[in-house]
């Protein structure tokens, strides 16, 4: 499933390493067969004393051999910083094991175009040892049972947190491991204006309706809208996705399969009825209708109003637009009902995975327990800096990090997340901005939105030749 609008106007997300052990020998087994073969062995000369030294073999017999040399082709990103969270980890891990040289290869392709070469490597058994993928709903179409290898009997999967594992599963095997960071959906929201009004980070949609009556009477605008940017309209739908699952488990399964729908569950149909509640009482500032993505982050900077339904990827912008304020914005997950089931809908890294039909993967596995692990945490974050949350238990942050990273990682570290729908599903439909912007502006109700982006997904279901549909 190609990447929709909402990622095209936001700051992209997306980084590797593992450690390989090296076989040892000793030195003693190479010397021996040219001792055999030495003239001594007839000469007089040979029961002398130094004919007996074991002096010449004793240092050699305690020295190792060295590694055997391995080249890794590594199929790498095409946005920079990616690139350079991949350099970081393969440098880190070569200068432990210089017997792996790393050959890293830009895909020569277009962004868009890298699923289908990717497929197309895999099908033809030309695929790189080591290719850099999306997770998610895009790993299916590759087949990975069949061409991938399955890392889920490697202890280094332990390391990974849970949340991530389903985005690269197929068939109770595990195929992948997380390079970079997390982001998320949910709630921007301006520090100084909540300790102003005097209200706290909600947990509950009842909480958050208060707050929102609180800002109001204080003559601040509540809730950011930029609809003249539609991309930016999704939130409330997308973001809801943790709180549609803790009332749905097998949602995302059965809405790929065809057999559950937003306009019919009362829990996926809510992102629809909060844009139009968000609308008829007055949350949104007067030009939400016609307001662009970077004027609502300059409002939200400058305290204009007091939350922004957006994704955390955005946040890079602000910092280099608005460094005085940037620590002055925080992050807390889309609240569902319950506030004792209170997490956060995430948007997860790329990850590295491995071809069945790759050479030493023995070393590719050691190098992917590198990369899952807080030494390779600790490599990328010596060349960048986090714009989230790493993915790998035990990591740690630098202090210069963003207020709103930690704010995510708490949801996570509590095990109080869940992948975004398109993490889980190959399915979603080109309108959902749209019907997003009419449900929030008055021009729909949330039954009618509801119901033509079902219409919309089962065309594209269709296209996708999914079973069920």
């Amino acid at each position: 499933m190609k990447k929709d609008q909402i990622f095209s106007r936001a700051l992209s997300i997306l980084c590797l390493l593992a450690f390989v052990l090296a076989a040892c020998a000793p030195a003693a087994t190479q010397t021996a067969a040219p001792d055999a073969t030495e003239p001594q062995a007839t000469e007089p000369a040979a029961t002398e004393p130094e004919a007996t030294e074991p002096a010449a073999t004793e240092p050699a017999a305690t020295e190792p051999a060295a590694a055997e040399p391995v080249t890794l082709s590594l199929l790498t990103a095409i946005n920079q910083n990616d690139q350079l969270m991949i350099n970081a980890l393969t440098e880190a891990y070569t200068a432990t094991h210089p017997n792996v040289t790393f050959e890293l290869e830009i895909p020569p392709v277009p962004v868009e175009e890298v699923p289908n070469l990717v497929q197309t490597r895999l099908a033809t058994g030309e695929m790189n040892d080591i290719f850099y993928f999306n997770s998610g709903a895009l790993i299916q179409p590759l087949n990975p049972s069949e061409t991938l290898v399955d890392l889920s009997g490697e202890p280094f999967i332990a390391n990974i947190a849970e949340s991530f594992l389903p985005t690269v599963s197929q068939n109770g095997g595990i195929y992948g491991v997380p390079v970079g960071y997390a982001a998320s959906g949910g709630v921007l929201y301006n520090k100084k204006i909540f300790e102003q009004v005097g209200v706290s980070v909600p947990k509950s949609w009842a909480e958050f309706e208060a707050n929102n009556e609180k800002i109001k009477a204080a003559g601040i605008p509540p809730v950011l809208q930029t609809y003249g940017d539609t991309w930016t309209s999704q939130l409330f739908v997308l973001a809801d996705n943790y709180n549609v699952a803790q009332a749905h488990p097998n949602f995302a399964e059965d809405y790929t399969n065809n057999k559950a729908k937003y306009a019919e569950l009362p829990e996926a149909m809510a992102g629809f009825e909060h844009l139009q509640e968000g609308f008829e009482k007055g949350w949104y500032q007067p030009d939400f209708e016609t307001a662009l993505f970077e004027q609502g982050l300059e409002m939200l900077a400058n305290g204009e109003v007091a939350q922004y339904p957006m994704l955390t990827q955005v946040m890079n912008t602000v910092a280099t637009n608005y460094p005085d304020q940037v620590n002055d914005i925080g992050f807390f997950a889309l609240p569902g009902k319950d506030a004792s089931k209170n997490g956060a809908t995430v948007w997860m890294p790329l990850a590295f995975f491995a071809p069945k039909t790759a050479q030493n993967i023995d070393v590719i596995k050691d190098f992917f327990a590198f990369v899952a692990s807080t030494e390779g945490t600790d490599a990328m974050t010596a060349k960048v800096t986090p714009a989230g949350p790493y993915l790998i238990k035990g990591a740690t942050l630098p202090d210069d990090v963003l207020p709103f990273v930690n704010d995510l990682k708490a949801y996570i570290e509590s095990g109080n997340s869940y992948p975004a729908l398109e993490f889980l599903s190959p399915v979603k439909g080109p309108l959902l901005p749209q019907l997003c912007v009419s449900a929030g502006t008055g021009q729909m109700t949330p039954q009618e939105a509801a119901a033509a982006y079902d219409e919309d997904v089962k065309k594209q279901a269709e296209q996708l030749g999914l079973p069920g549909w």
